[in-house]
């Protein structure tokens, strides 16, 4: 039997500090870095995707970062497939391979081996809802997929409209949604991974998104999501993301700016919220509270600390 690739992953709630740690748990363990976030993959969104700038990287490369254009659509199979291929060409350069972000669902699809073509299909079902999206428009399938699996709905832009039809396929073949599919599988870890997550006292972080907000209206958030809505770029599943929308609302004359900014606060702490119950529900997590991590002693004993594990679970050896 074939030894299976070494892999670490470090996720966490959004602005819970995953790129600081990042950085130096890949100095110490020789590792490359793959970018885990489903909107880091967009060029010219780099303020509010919080992406890591080139002089933060410290040297250590980084992948799936600026490699497709806002109104490209982007799908979790696609990402899959490309950051397989990542981790099999870092480990074949005797690095090590590190996913680092918050998408749970694009990092749950690399790392298990989840059989979603066993589905079965319905080609006469999936042409009259092809021939439907034509003549009825893509939002009253997107609607239909709200009623019966509001999951895949939250998940699917409804211009996606190849896989706003699958979902509505395998519910219509199996009286299932593809989340109920996917959690009656008991699927293997694809790699020797370690699955760190990073969480943090509900009100600090609470109060470290909220800050995060206003450091990335100081940056110029305003002016790059403004340069998206000037070139037209509006129903895309590039501007879905938070941070984004809700600019695109005060630019709409919907809302005022302040209204936008209070909006993009409470969407960030929600989403934080649902990616903590998503990782702990989905996936098998070695937790870390980096709640007292302040200083940079703290910090760096925390680093040892993840590191140390890291070393025990994958047996490797740090630089340290």
């Amino acid at each position: 039997m074939m030894e299976k690739d070494k892999l670490v992953v470090l996720i966490g709630p959004t602005a819970v500090g995953k790129t600081k740690l990042s950085i130096e748990l890949a100095k110490r363990l020789n590792g490359e870095i793959i970018s885990g976030d489903s909107m880091q993959i967009y060029k010219g969104m780099d303020i509010g995707t919080a992406k890591i700038k080139a002089n933060e990287m410290d040297g250590i490369p980084h992948h799936l970062i600026d490699i497709k254009d806002p109104d490209e659509p982007f799908s979790v199979a696609e990402f899959q497939d490309i950051v397989r291929k990542k981790i099999s060409e870092i480990s074949l350069k005797g690095k090590l391979p590190m996913i680092v972000g918050g998408t749970g669902l694009y990092i749950q699809s690399v790392i298990y081996d989840y059989h979603f073509s066993d589905a079965p299909s319905d080609d006469k079902f999936r042409i009259m809802l092809e021939k439907r999206a034509e003549e009825e428009g893509n939002d009253v399938l997107h609607d239909e997929l709200n009623k019966v699996d509001p999951i895949s709905a939250e998940r699917i832009h409804p211009n996606n409209i190849r896989r706003v039809i699958r979902a509505l396929e395998v519910y219509h073949c199996t009286g299932k949604t593809i989340n109920e599919i996917q959690e009656n599988q008991n699927p293997e870890l694809m790699y020797n991974t370690a699955i760190i997550g990073l969480t943090m006292d509900r009100d600090k972080l609470y109060q470290r998104i909220n800050s995060r907000v206003d450091i990335m209206m100081d940056e110029g958030l305003l002016e790059e999501v403004e340069n998206l809505y000037k070139q037209g770029l509006k129903d895309c599943q590039s501007i879905q993301a938070i941070g984004y929308k809700e600019l695109y609302e005060y630019f709409g004359h919907t809302i005022s700016l302040e209204e936008a900014i209070t909006l993009l606060k409470q969407n960030s702490r929600r989403y934080a919220k649902r990616q903590l119950t998503w990782f702990r529900n989905k996936m098998n997590v070695d937790w870390f509270d980096m709640s007292e991590v302040v200083e940079i002693s703290t910090f760096e004993k925390k680093l040892a600390e993840i590191s140390t594990h890291i070393e025990g679970k994958l047996q490797i050896k740090s630089n340290t």
